[in-house]
């Protein structure tokens, strides 16, 4: 039924929109290759290819968004010419067939497409954002939903997509946050190997599987103000203990491709930048999956002002090592030349097709190029949709609940449903959401309907969108609470709002939510606040004002029904947040994992401005890192969340004090449900290294485990810790684990929790697999 297209065969013909053969998830896929065997086909594949041939497979194709009606002519021309090794955003079966059949019978050398597209947090059935699966601090929950994004996107032709992004976030004010797994190394690096698993599953050849692809790397999430673009400026030891770790767990979970990131990294970008893509990715990581650039990213090394012009970009970027260009021409218009003037080996133009082609052998391309028509229902199916209404549960953080106001109690029977987001199916499915229809989407109003009657659930937006500024509808608003027993706001920000180039100064809830919400005050009822949004908000002068505080994040197609079962407490929220929530916008970036300065606030800094006495001394103030406005804590710390009961933390206890090289030290506390429901806890361990060669976080998470308990239930926590576990880049670019005093929390946040210590004798250098980098200068590898 298939053949290689790497043998002398006749070519398969199809018509457009026929299955080939048995569908693609009912038969069993053959098995990856071997490594040898896979070197040798490409081997034999590139020894009959021209130059020509080889720069064509260089290009990645397509539209900016969705290729709609007849393919163009100018597309399949390139395919037909050989002038594509990928196409992007082509997602229609009938079309992938058409220009797979064009590329493996007509392309001069029949070497398949990689169709490509951004399948985020969902293809149909879509997620909550990736900060909301972040919050889960679940990888199996990660892992399930880029399962069944890869089933649903499989089905339409696609075999690439580009996520998981990886990129450390510190500064909500980016929009980009919303994309990524969180501030902690520890909890992305777990998460970075879930949606390796999830995408790609046990076997990339299989035809539901897709390649998943890490971005950017690196250092994006470190973007100046938080702007979207912008540079980084990254200390390398800060790079590699924080920035880089994410990165390192997807390369060790075996994934198929990387992303170069658009930033300039301390003044080189990373698309061109050698210290990065082939210093670390590929000498010291030995990474050997395809490199490709983001959108644009060769020719805006120019407009960076690193490349002369779109043949100086060209060169820096194909000898950093960017095997395929994603939307720009740079390699197509001056590879050629480029290599006939020497300044671009041929030999390291091969490097970079073998990799393109190590890719599609990868994905069983050669073997089975076409997308066969799947036997039965694989989008939007009822395990998938419950498997997303799970995440939601999961994914969302009760930050207040004053008063026991959550879950309903059986009196509350008649609610007022307010806010701008209770039925917007669109904007609930947040950004990256190319694939996702509002008419699959399940709104918060429909569920509450159906869960206590329309009669009972009185709504009025009160603001047509988020950004609304009018008050025209305060008063309906107002007047639908009357004769309610409590308001629910349904506030954040619209899907657009955050995302890529959806950067804001003002995190604040946007338009005049604030107002709403305080008009709604004065009718003296319980106030639940509902968040959506793609970012932590702030919530200044109206956080006293609600009663109880739960973020959703953007929490996809099914965040009604799960939101709706959450309020009635028929579920309880489970959620930490993967990053820590400002109280203004002017405190990022803020993340708990920072160093302790030479003068660290503490409990007597002042607050507010307005508290300082009128003509005190300079002394006064107390000299220490704070502000005079904010003071210097969050609103909520990094881990943070409530449930619906109370948890209690008792009586640490350590095997040991004093660990020698080699050695395990087992920490452990008891766990009990002090509280009258079953409930789910995260019990999170916590480090600080008291002295080291570089100045070393207040706090680190070394652990975590999610826990679920009976009222009254208790359970005991161990977690394990040897010296390799605290280890991290010295001076010299060296990971080490230094010996002395390490102090040690088990807690419910980063902020909080029982304390122990002990001390570390004569702890070894940890050596690392391949060569070390000492410095970054002036992008290029310098080793040791």
């Amino acid at each position: 039924m298939t053949k290689s297209f790497t043998q002398n065969i006749l070519p398969i013909t199809i018509v457009a929109g026929i299955a080939i053969g048995i569908s693609a998830f009912t038969i069993h896929p053959p098995k990856t290759p071997a490594r040898k065997t896979i070197e040798q086909r490409i081997d034999s594949v590139i020894a009959k290819m021209t130059i020509d041939d080889k720069i064509g497979q260089t290009a990645q194709r397509g539209a900016s968004s969705r290729v709609k009606g007849p393919l163009p002519e100018a597309l399949k021309n390139a395919v037909r010419e050989g002038r594509a090794g990928s196409v992007i955003n082509v997602v229609d079966i009938e079309k992938v067939n058409e220009l797979q059949r064009i590329a493996v019978e007509e392309s001069p050398r029949h070497i398949p497409l990689i169709f490509a597209r951004d399948v985020i947090h969902g293809f149909k059935t879509i997620f909550p954002i990736p900060l909301g699966q972040a919050a889960t601090w679940d990888p199996e929950i990660v892992e399930q939903g880029s399962r069944i994004a890869a089933t649903e996107a499989s089905s339409n032709g696609i075999r690439w997509t580009f996520a998981p992004m990886l990129d450390i976030a510190r500064d909500a004010r980016w929009g980009r946050i919303a994309e990524s797994p969180g501030e902690d190394p520890y909890l992305a690096s777990l998460l970075a190997k879930a949606y390796v698993k999830g995408f790609q599953g046990d076997n990339l050849s299989a035809p539901n599987s897709i390649a998943a692809c890490a971005k950017h790397f690196a250092g994006y999430g470190a973007a100046e103000g938080g702007r979207d673009y912008n540079s980084a400026n990254i200390p390398e030891q800060l790079l590699r203990d924080v920035y880089l770790k994410p990165f390192a767990a997807a390369k060790d979970a075996g994934i198929g491709t990387f992303m170069a990131a658009f930033n300039d990294l301390n003044g080189v970008p990373s698309t061109g930048n050698q210290f990065l893509l082939k210093g670390i990715l590929r000498n010291e990581w030995k990474y050997d999956g395809m490199l490709v650039s983001d959108w644009n990213g060769v020719v805006e090394m120019t407009t960076h002002g690193f490349a002369r012009d779109s043949s100086d970009a060209a060169a820096k970027a194909a000898n950093a090592g960017v095997d395929m260009e994603m939307a720009s021409n740079t390699y197509e218009k001056n590879l050629k030349e480029l290599v006939a003037s020497g300044k671009v080996s041929i030999t390291q133009l091969n490097t970079l097709v073998r990799d393109i082609l190590r890719l599609k052998f990868r994905l069983g391309l050669f073997d089975n190029p076409y997308t066969e028509t799947p036997d039965g229902k694989v989008i939007l199916t009822d395990a998938n949709l419950a498997a997303a209404k799970k995440a939601v549960i999961e994914s969302t953080v009760l930050l207040k609940n004053d008063n026991i106001t959550l879950p309903f109690a059986k009196n509350v029977k008649k609610i007022a449903v307010i806010g701008p987001l209770a039925d917007a199916p669109h904007e609930q499915l947040g950004t990256w959401t190319f694939d996702g229809d509002a008419k699959d989407t399940h709104t918060p109003l429909t569920a509450m309907q159906q869960l206590y009657g329309k009669d009972n659930i009185f709504y009025a937006p009160g603001l047509n969108f988020s950004r609304d500024r009018g008050t025209d509808g305060f008063s309906k608003a107002v007047k639908a609470t009357h004769d309610a027993d409590a308001i629910v706001f349904f506030g954040g920000e619209e899907a657009i709002l955050s995302g890529e180039a959806h950067s804001r100064a003002d995190i604040g809830l946007p338009g005049a939510q604030d107002s709403l919400i305080s008009a709604l005050h004065q009718e003296g009822k319980p106030i639940v606040l509902v968040i959506m949004a793609g970012r932590p908000i702030t919530l200044g002068n109206i956080l006293n004002k609600v009663d109880a505080v739960l973020m959703a994040w953007h929490p996809g197609t099914m965040g009604g029904p799960a939101i709706a079962d959450m309020l009635a407490g028929i579920y309880t929220p489970e959620g930490r947040l993967p990053v820590t929530w400002p109280k203004t916008g002017a405190q990022e970036p803020l993340y708990y994992n920072h160093t302790n300065t030479g003068r660290p606030a503490t409990k007597q800094a002042y607050v507010a401005l307005d508290s300082i006495p009128v003509g005190a001394w300079q002394s006064s103030l107390g000299n220490t890192s704070h502000y005079l406005d904010a003071g210097y804590l969050p609103q909520y710390p990094f881990g943070y969340g409530l449930s619906y009961t109370m948890f209690d933390y008792y009586h640490l206890v350590q095997d040991k004090t004093v660990i020698n090289p080699g050695e395990t030290i087992q920490i452990s506390a008891e766990i009990v449900n002090v509280g009258e429901r079953a409930g789910t806890d995260i019990v999170q361990l916590y480090v600080q290294q008291m002295v080291g060669d570089v100045v070393r976080p207040v706090r680190e998470l070394k652990g975590f485990k999610k826990i679920s308990l009976s009222p009254r239930q208790k359970q005991m926590i161990t977690f394990k810790l040897t010296a390799a576990d605290l280890a991290y880049h010295n001076q010299q670019m060296k990971l080490v684990t230094d010996p002395g005093i390490y102090k040690v929390w088990i807690g419910r946040n980063s902020a909080e929790g029982l304390q122990g210590s002990f001390e570390i004798k004569e702890a070894p250098v940890v050596k690392e697999k391949g060569r070390k980098i000492k410095r970054i200068v002036g992008g290029k590898t310098s080793t040791n």
